[in-house]
């Protein structure tokens, strides 16, 4: 159980988390979904502290943070238990695919270089990129580098992923590979809070959908819930411009 409390944050006295709260269980995939400025992605950084939230508490397991009041090495601890999916890769470019998978294991969590080329190479070859292992960055397609920072995150076996619109940098050919793989690993019970505008995914993929606006949820539910019978007006004017067939009341 992942318990998120009072999560509040503010931009130049702008509230773009106002006192949010959620419970996330093992193995659920919650998706974060509303228009542009509505929190989603400043939420889901929140949750590792690379946003500073200006209160709140979240509980994963024994480790209690109140981002009030928090050290650096309740900062280092909570990032041991997420794992972040950027929308940009952030792959070390001098570095090959293998070792940027090895990276955190040698650096964070201190396993000896041959343990993690181990591990690092049995998530390469679950993202389908054995072949690829001895690549640089430069020469894997934009797919290829989501792969292996999905790699990289699931190697450091997360409490909790955190995926910030994975698949918006990749051409629309790409975007599927990268979908397949997340999948997967919500198959595998991989608790995850995932940021998305690729509603179809969303709905495939989640097993709760809340629905962002001004920094408060104004919607949340099962996937089939949310999208086909949402109780808030602003819920349905949104889900209509992406979703085919969906009926909204005027």
């Amino acid at each position: 159980m992942i318990k998120i409390t009072n999560l509040s944050k503010a931009f130049s006295g702008n509230q773009v988390l106002d006192h949010l709260d959620l419970e996330i269980n093992e193995g659920d995939v919650v998706a974060l979904i509303g228009a542009s400025g509505a929190g989603k992605s400043t939420f889901l950084r929140s949750l590792n502290n690379l946003e500073n939230p200006d209160s709140g508490q979240i509980e994963i397991d024994d480790l209690k943070i109140d981002f009030a009041h928090l050290t650096k090495k309740e900062v280092l601890a909570l990032r041991r238990k997420t794992g972040m999916v950027f929308q940009q890769f952030n792959l070390f470019e001098r570095r090959t695919a293998l070792e940027n998978v090895m990276e955190g294991l040698i650096q964070v969590k201190k396993l000896p270089k041959e343990k993690a080329r181990l591990i690092a190479e049995q998530e390469l070859e679950k993202v389908g990129l054995t072949d690829r292992k001895d690549y640089y960055p430069k020469f894997l397609s934009g797919g290829q580098k989501q792969r292996v920072g999905i790699a990289r995150a699931l190697a450091m076996e997360p409490k909790l992923l955190l995926l910030d619109e994975p698949t918006s940098a990749l051409d629309p050919e790409l975007v599927g590979e990268v979908q397949e793989v997340i999948l997967q690993a919500a198959k595998n019970q991989q608790t995850m809070v995932l940021v998305s505008h690729e509603m179809d995914f969303v709905y495939n993929v989640a097993t709760k959908v809340l629905f962002l606006e001004k920094g408060k949820i104004i919607e949340a539910g099962t996937p089939q819930e949310v999208f086909y019978a949402p109780q808030n007006p602003r819920t349905r004017a949104f889900l209509a411009r992406h979703i085919k067939n969906l009926e909204v009341d005027n």
